[in-house]
């Protein structure tokens, strides 16, 4: 049972990095207030923010 608070634990890390990562690198379109509201949710909400950001947030 340990294994799996560890797994879901490292893949909340990653998910929280990739957001974080894609908005202030990748993403140049976004204006400054709405990659600190992306990174916020991405410390607090990382998967659920990584599967929104996934769908709506990303530039085509």
């Amino acid at each position: 049972m340990a294994f799996l608070g560890t797994a879901v634990g490292i893949i909340a890390l990653a998910c929280a990095v990739w957001v974080i990562y894609d908005v202030l690198v990748k993403n140049k379109r976004l204006k400054t207030t709405t990659k600190v509201i992306w990174i916020v949710c991405a410390v607090f909400f990382s998967i659920i923010t990584a599967i929104i950001y996934f769908l709506i947030g990303r530039k085509k």
